[in-house]
């Protein structure tokens, strides 16, 4: 289990990057070594990832711009932020 905390603020590990992969279309996360694909919700999910905004302000904007359910979505954002961070590409500050 995490140590989930909706005040923790992630952001991509250093030398970690999102780009668009238009060879293959799409987009997706470039990490040492490694290549990461996104789909689309992934990707959304980062594009509010900056190292400034706490998980819940993610959270929310994800709520607000996609009119879902807040709990879901921080159900499905600490596990795709957990994920990324066991596999060293995404930090907590």
């Amino acid at each position: 289990m995490s140590d989930q905390s909706p005040s923790r603020v992630p952001a991509l590990s250093r030398g970690v990057r999102m780009r668009e992969d238009k060879t293959r279309g799409g987009w997706v996360l470039l990490a040492p070594e490694r290549v990461f694909k996104l789909d689309d919700i992934g990707r959304a999910v980062l594009t509010y990832t900056d190292g400034v905004r706490s998980e819940a302000e993610i959270i929310d904007l994800l709520a607000a711009k996609y009119s879902a359910d807040r709990t879901q979505i921080a159900s499905d954002v600490a596990q795709f932020f957990d994920g990324l961070s066991q596999r060293r590409v995404l930090e907590f500050h």
